[in-house]
């Protein structure tokens, strides 16, 4: 507790602890949407296509590089929930397509227009998420809370709709509901999220944010409802879990949350099979 104390003194270790919690909660409320979707690896893909804008802007030597991040990784959300029957290339391989051409254009370019001395340290941060907490500016986290709070809104505002469009697209637009406009709605949405959680937890473990809270609460809770507002709380006592231990520990911040994202699904399935059991 001592030194748990002594870090939180430090501004960057709070910073750490705001933006670790609200991009919890923001992905755990859009993951369970994709997941009853059968569009869970959307949050992989999308991360790849993140990472591939933000080794052009690293190029450019952008010092924001959310001005090009953002914007590419919200067209590519809209490009990849739009494809459909009528498509050539069908959903789980345009995400493919996608990720592993975005990953690998991104890493070439970081190799042939390096700009950093230390490019394998670049890379793995930026893929696996920073090795310290130390490393979010107040800029970052007051982006990060007003885009977190636009999410949030947009949620509960649009919740209705956004459970009719997760269930049933046939029904919804029966009654008048634009599901394209909730699914182009869902895509930016899962993008902003996609962006903030790049510096926590790096680009190849977003998905487990979208996905393990969604997952776990399945395994309890049968309503819309009750799987969304436990998938919330879960993911917020993961990420406080993960940072906490991290903090303590000394380990990775990304992976250490998601280990304990991984931990909390497998206690959840313990949890439904004896719920199964006596039911």
């Amino acid at each position: 507790m001592d030194k748990l104390s002594l870090y939180l003194q430090y501004p960057m270790v709070r910073y750490a602890f705001i933006v670790g919690i609200l991009i919890a909660l923001c992905s755990s409320l859009l993951g369970v949407t994709l997941v009853l979707k059968r569009f869970s690896f959307i949050g992989d893909g999308l991360s790849h296509v993140a990472f591939g804008a933000m080794a052009i802007a690293a190029v450019l030597n952008l010092t924001n590089e959310t001005l090009i991040v953002l914007p590419v990784t919200i067209i590519s959300a809209i490009l990849l929930l739009r494809t459909g029957a009528n498509t050539k290339v069908k959903g789980d391989a345009a995400i493919a397509m996608i990720s592993v051409g975005a990953l690998a254009f991104g890493y070439l370019l970081m190799n042939i227009f390096s700009t950093s001395s230390n490019l394998t340290g670049d890379v793995c941060s930026t893929l696996f998420g920073s090795l310290s907490i130390l490393t979010l500016t107040k800029s970052e986290v007051i982006l990060c809370i007003v885009l977190s709070i636009a999410v949030l809104i947009i949620f509960i505002l649009f919740y209705n709709k956004i459970f009719s469009v997760t269930f049933d697209e046939d029904f919804a637009k029966a009654t008048g509901t634009p599901v394209e406009g909730y699914n182009l709605l869902i895509a930016v949405v899962i993008a902003v999220i996609i962006v903030l959680a790049m510096n926590l937890v790096g680009s190849l473990l977003i998905s487990a944010l979208v996905i393990f809270p969604a997952l776990s609460a399945m395994r309890l809770f049968k309503s819309f409802k009750s799987v969304t507002i436990f998938s919330a709380v879960l993911s917020v006592v993961c990420a406080f879990s993960g940072l906490l231990i991290s903090i303590l520990a000394g380990t990775p911040t990304g992976s250490t949350i998601v280990a304990v994202d991984v931990l909390a699904f497998f206690v959840c399935c313990i949890g439904g099979l004896f719920k199964g059991a006596k039911g």
